[in-house]
């Protein structure tokens, strides 16, 4: 049997912490090059941050970011993000989303291509908007507003 499919709209806040004692974002690679660039070409940081229904970390937890991203451009903030929103409460616990694409992450607004993902989310395809809602230039901890909208059957 085939199942109708529909459209899902998420919203979450993601937090990438790199100070303190528990980061959630840890850097484990880097080029030649990275300390000397501006845009900290060639480093790579693994992640898994929390994701959250309100911008405060003390909110409800609804997931976790898990993955990779990467400075990948030699001219501006353009970072690789390879990652899964892997969903812990709810109705999508157990699901994943899977993002693959460029984050313009100095640009207001940008948006990344869902690529598939798993459990309810099976086929997934669709799109995940965000918007930087705070970011520390001193720590690099940032807190990022999403808006995902998915097709899945």
């Amino acid at each position: 049997m085939i199942k109708k499919e529909k459209l899902t709209h998420l919203h979450f806040y993601f937090h990438d912490i790199l100070s303190g004692r528990n980061p959630t974002a840890v850097q484990v690679a880097k080029s030649a090059v990275t300390d000397a660039s501006p845009t900290s070409f060639g480093a790579v940081v693994v992640i898994d941050d929390p994701l959250t229904v309100k911008p405060e970390l003390s909110s409800k937890q609804v997931g976790r970011a898990q993955g990779i991203y990467s400075s990948a451009s030699q001219n501006d903030v353009g970072l690789l993000m390879v990652l899964n929103y892997a969903f812990t409460e709810g109705k999508y616990n157990g699901s994943t989303l899977s993002v693959l694409g460029r984050n313009s992450a100095l640009s207001a607004v940008r948006e990344m291509p869902i690529i598939g993902g798993s459990g309810l989310f099976r086929f997934a395809r669709g799109y995940a908007r965000a918007r930087t809602v705070s970011f520390n230039f001193t720590t690099g901890d940032a807190v990022v507003e999403y808006n995902v909208y998915v097709f899945h059957y």
